[in-house]
């Protein structure tokens, strides 16, 4: 059975920091491509980040130069880290994986950025 987990996510005050981590079981996690996507009220998900097998990254415009995808094949695990807060970045955060037609998602992490 395969499973995402993301975790991570809270509540931070403009400015601050967080780390996002998408844990994976059941995939062969070298092989896929990783991506985050967020959420927010209202709205439709959007690409925050992605990080192919090899670890070539994209980002989206607003958050670049503010945010880090990375992984850790050894540990199964995607990672976000996010620095310089908004508050539109306040959303639910999730992560995905894909290889070929596979394609696999977790059930999210909120971030809420608010003072």
């Amino acid at each position: 059975q395969v499973q995402l987990v993301e975790s991570g996510g809270g509540l931070v005050p403009p400015g601050g920091s967080l780390r996002l981590s998408c844990a994976t079981r059941g995939i062969i996690f070298s092989l896929y491509d990783m991506g985050w996507y967020r959420q927010a009220p209202a709205k439709e998900r959007v690409l925050v980040a992605t990080i192919t097998r090899d670890g070539t990254a994209n980002y989206a415009d607003s958050v670049k130069d503010r945010f880090t995808i990375s992984r850790d094949n050894a540990k199964n695990t995607v990672y976000l880290q996010m620095y310089s807060l908004k508050p539109e970045d306040t959303a639910a955060y999730s992560c995905n994986a894909v290889f070929g037609n596979r394609v696999f998602w977790g059930q999210g992490t909120q971030v809420t950025v608010s003072s």
